[in-house]
């Protein structure tokens, strides 16, 4: 089982930048693609960028190229989002998710272990 609990979220505004975290128990992270994923309301949950378990090979929504770093730290068991150049479209729940092997999937259903999310408020 891997506990995952995300972190750094907040309200910011537009055109500004936020750095989430995603604290990871266990001793499998090192072995397992990551991702990060977004849910707004009454809309369905959107892969935004997944990293392979060396961190080496990243994927990211085409609306965050440019602007969204997803990266990790397998000594510390962390997974980070820096996002800069917020806009509105990016409010949203966001989830970190764990996967069972090294590659990442851009299905969220193909991940097997979800953090609680961190909200993100972009205010115009």
């Amino acid at each position: 089982q891997v506990q995952l609990v995300e972190s750094g979220g907040g309200l910011v505004q537009a055109g500004g930048s936020l750095r989430l975290s995603c604290a990871a128990s266990g001793r499998t992270f090192n072995q397992r693609g990551m991702g990060w994923f977004r849910q707004a309301p009454g809309k369905e949950r959107q892969f935004v960028v997944g990293i392979s378990c060396g961190g080496l090979s990243t994927r990211y929504l085409d609306s965050v190229k440019g602007r969204f770093y997803g990266s990790r730290d397998n000594a510390k068991n962390a997974l980070y989002l820096q996002m800069n150049s917020l806009n509105a479209e990016d409010t949203a729940v966001y989830y970190c998710a764990a996967a069972s092997a090294c590659g990442y999937s851009t299905r969220a259903n193909e991940y097997d272990y979800w953090g609680q999310g961190t909200q993100v408020t972009v205010s115009s």
